[in-house]
Formats: C-alpha cells, structure tokens, sequence
C-alpha cells in the first residue's frame, strides 16, 4: 500500500514538473521575445543588477512558502514584474496557474494584471478606503479593494482573500500570495474579464508610500458594466468590457452618452466577433449625448445621430414611431425597454435587435 502511495506521489510530481516547464519555457520566450522588441527602452545596468538581486531573494521566500510557478518565472524573467520603480506582486497559486491551460500571451497578460506599479503591504492595503482602485501592469486596469477586516487583518482584491500577506518586503517590492486569480480570462477574444473598479473612490499611487488621487470621470463605465451584466445584456456587457480601454482612451471629452443595447452580438451561426469588429459594433450603439426616451420620441423623423464609430459615414436614424409599431424605432429597430438606466451622464436603452453595421455581416 504504501508502495503505491509512493509511485502515485511520485507521477503526481512528474506531471506537475512537466507541466511547470513548459509552462515556464512558453512565458519566457514570449516575454524575451517582447523585451528583444523594446531593447531602445532598457533600464539602466545598475537597475537590472539590483532588479536582479531582489528577484532571487524574492524567489527563494515564495519557492519556500509553495509558490513555485511565480517563483521561477520572477528569477528566470523578472522584467515580467519588476517594470516600475516600485512594485507589488500578487502570487498566484501554482494549481491554478498549471490547470489555466492558457496560451503563454495571455498567461503572461493573466500575471500583469497581478502586478501593480505601486508597492503595499498588508498594512498599506488595510489602510485604505474600502472600495479603492490599485492599479496594475495590464492595460491600464486596476483592481479593487473590495473587503478589509482591519480587527483580523485580512483584505480581499476583487473579492479574493490576501492568504500569504507580507510574503516579502524588500526594497522597492513587496509580494503577496492569493488562492485563486482576481479575475476570469476570456480565451476567444483575448482578454482579462475582471470586475469594474470603481474609480469614484479613488487611486492608490505613490511612490514607496502611497496617498489618494481623486478621480473625476465623465461617464461611469464600471457602473454601465455591471449593470448591463445585472439586467441579463451579458453579451453586449462583455462587448463592451473588451473594447473599453479604447473608448475610454479616444472619448476623453464626452461627457454624456446614450447606448442601445441589444440582447446578443452575433455573427450568422454562432460565431462570435472578432475584437476589430466587435469594437466596431459596441461604438456604433453609443451616442455621445443624452437623451431619454422622452427625448428621443421628441425628434423629428430622419433625425442622423452620430456614433462613436470614428470617420464612419453611417449614422443612426431616428425612423420615429410607425403606426404598426407601438414602440419608437431608431434606424429600423424597436426600442423595446426605454430608459433601462437613467443618470446624469449615461441612458441606456433596451433593443429589440443589434443595428445593422455596414460592412459586416449581418449583426441581428
């Protein structure tokens, strides 16, 4: 019997050292790869010296505490993390990196998003306003403080518990290990599918220390999110997830915005759009103004309302209300839930079927 637990445990760890290789071999050549390309910008060598220091003993504290899998990759690539003057790491644990099944890019994405340009430390972290954003090394997203227990000193990032906290402070880092990651990787379109965070409350930053930036934004698209995924407009709440970076980047100035959203985004069959197309189609159900249904019913028929599609020459008519359609219909389409969501920046709009985009193939 014991004969067998034995060969079992040693296949067990075989498989699990098989699997780390390639895990480890696919991350660092895609991320040699990436820094090959960006040699104009490397640090300087008494940066990468210290850079490397801190990389091996930050290795062996999360080898030893059963963190092999980021362990390796932070001694093998550490310019996977170490990117900023200051750094935090939240390791993830290895049977959840080893069973991803992820490609090396969106794995190496997977652990950006897990690693923030500022360094915290559970006390940091505890002091802090519930609710505040920690910004990380993907795409410009943040993550949330969601919960702190000040009298266990325990907090949870997008409602996942720090379970190693403090697992070492160094220098410029500070690593932390977590049980599971703080957000689902979308495969097909490529992309990190983690909760809004609420810029409302503000973003940590600084620079060893840490102090609170308020930011002010124009249109609430953490809250547009959520609630669109709440009223059951998954597939266009996941669209518009996808695409937000780009929108947030290019609407800087639009202060306002109506959206008309259809209960699915799909191409004939059951495929899915590509992310090209799919940014194309989310902007083209956003129009950078106001308006309620009141004032929508308001407009004079043939009304053009201009998209959020740059350089399009494809406006959304207002076709107005026919008299075989009780409800009002904007470029052919019914709007069958008016005034799903209503603030002073944003209303949202129930259709009965996505506009049809030219160019595309059919978008209902």
């Amino acid at each position: 019997m014991a004969s067998s637990s034995s060969s079992y445990c040693t296949r067990w760890h075989a498989m699990f050292y098989i699997t780390l290789a390639v895990i480890l071999t696919a991350v660092s050549i895609s991320t040699t790869l990436r820094s090959d390309s960006d040699s104009a910008s490397q640090t300087p060598q008494s940066s990468t010296a210290i850079s490397h220091v801190i990389s091996l003993s930050a290795s062996r504290t999360l080898r030893a505490s059963g963190f092999t899998i980021t362990a390796a990759l932070l001694q093998i690539s550490p310019e996977l993390f170490l990117t900023s003057p200051n750094s935090t790491i939240f390791a993830i644990a290895d049977s959840h990196i080893s069973n991803a099944s992820l490609p090396p890019h969106l794995l190496r994405d997977l652990l950006k998003y897990h690693t923030s340009p500022v360094r915290v430390s559970i006390e940091d972290l505890i002091n802090q306003p519930q609710g505040s954003c920690l910004p990380t090394l993907y795409r410009n997203k943040t993550v949330a403080i969601t919960k702190i227990d000040r009298r266990n000193l325990t907090v949870q990032i997008n409602r996942v518990r720090i379970s190693h906290p403090n697992l070492f402070q160094e220098g410029s880092v500070s690593i932390h290990g977590v049980p599971s990651p703080f957000a689902a990787v979308d495969t097909e379109y490529d992309v990190i599918h983690g909760p809004e965070c609420d810029e409302d409350f503000g973003v940590v930053s600084g620079s060893g220390g840490l102090k609170k930036e308020k930011t002010t934004t124009r249109v609430e698209w953490a809250r547009i999110v959520r609630l669109l995924s709440s009223k059951g407009f998954v597939p266009f709440a996941i669209g518009l997830h996808s695409v937000l970076d780009g929108i947030v980047e290019d609407e800087r100035n639009v202060r306002s915005v109506t959206i008309f959203v259809p209960p699915r985004l799909k191409l004939g069959g059951d495929h899915h759009y590509p992310q090209a197309l799919l940014e194309k189609v989310v902007r083209f159900h956003i129009v950078p103004q106001r308006l309620t249904h009141k004032e929508l019913m308001a407009l004079p028929a043939r009304t053009l309302l201009k998209t959020m599609v740059h350089g399009d020459q494809q406006p959304l008519e207002v076709t107005g209300v026919v008299s075989f359609m009780p409800e009002l219909v904007i470029d052919g389409v019914r709007i069958v839930t008016p005034d799903t969501y209503v603030s002073e920046s944003v209303v949202v709009h129930g259709i009965s079927r996505a506009f049809k985009v030219n160019d595309l193939p059919n978008t209902q």
